[in-house]
Order: C-alpha cells, then structure tokens, then sequence
C-alpha cells in the first residue's frame, strides 16, 4: 500500500494536473513543474505549510490530490527516493503507451506554464 512522506530530512510536494493528468511538482514560486529536478525542496518545519498551499490548489481545482515525497538532494537536484516516484518523475508508465499522446500533453504543458502564476 502506498504511503505518503510525513518526515525525514528532504520533502518535495507532488500531484496531477486537473487540466491534463501530468505529474507535476511545487516549484519554489509556488508553481507547478513538469520537471522534478525544479521541485522546491522543503524540511520538516516547512512541510505542513506546503501541504496546505498544494490543499488550496486542489481546492482551487488547480491539481489533484497533492502529497510529499521522500527526495534525496544530489548535486543540488532533487531526486525521489521510491521507486513509484521515480517512475512519476520520469512521467511513466514503465511500459510504452501513449508515447505519442504523452509527447503531445507535455510539450503543451511547458508552453502554457509560462503563461499561468
């Protein structure tokens, strides 16, 4: 069964997209990032007060679900601990399907992040 990260040295806040399904990850602005390696890192003390922002995107109807994930900073990159993360980060499946549909969304979403606060 899945468990979310509730403490440990490293946290980033992830979710989906409402508009198109993507994985995404709190940036340090308060956006969302398709790319993990752009994810706001947080610790302890600033995790509930993450949780709560990504609570009020959902609620905005902005993302899905959000939650922390276990990362690991390597040469100041963030990098998910689990393997159900990695595979997220790496916007999955483990198998091809979609390839085509999957290229479609993302390139979409890169150029309208630019655009949305």
């Amino acid at each position: 069964m899945f468990k979310a990260a509730t403490s440990g040295p490293a946290k980033a806040i992830t979710a989906h997209r409402l508009d198109n399904g993507l994985v995404v990850f709190l940036d340090a602005k308060g956006g969302w990032t398709l790319d993990v390696a752009e994810a706001r890192v947080l610790d302890d003390e600033e995790l509930d007060e993450a949780l709560a922002y990504g609570e009020e995107q959902h609620d905005a109807r902005i993302v899905l679900e959000p939650y922390a994930i276990d990362v690991i900073v390597t040469d100041g990159i963030p990098v998910p601990v689990r393997l159900r993360e990695k595979i997220r980060a790496e916007r999955g499946p483990t198998v091809a399907y979609g390839e085509a549909e999957r290229a479609a969304l993302t390139a979409r979403a890169r150029g309208e992040e630019g655009r949305q606060a």
